[in-house]
């Protein structure tokens, strides 16, 4: 019985690990995404230009700023709910 309880106590531990471990990396992952966005303005300017058409620094400021509202809107409903 002893080794029974053992080996049950590992398992439940792995899992615990597994899943408090995902979460952690999750929160990880999210803050870093919120402090470092993806997308910078050099790679604004080269999306446009492959679209073609001619980036102003205003346009590139816009859209920079549109995608950082957008952020900070989804983010104050993700905390409503």
């Amino acid at each position: 019985m002893n080794t029974g309880l053992a080996i049950f106590l590992i398992i439940l531990a792995l899992i615990g690990g597994l899943v408090g471990g995902f979460f952690i990396a999750r929160k990880y992952m999210m803050d870093y995404f919120e402090k470092n966005p993806p997308i910078d303005e050099n790679m604004l300017r080269m999306m446009m230009m492959q679209m073609g058409q001619k980036p102003s620094e205003r346009k590139i400021n816009q859209m920079l700023s549109q995608m950082k509202t957008q952020q900070t809107n989804a983010k104050k409903k993700k905390k409503k709910k």
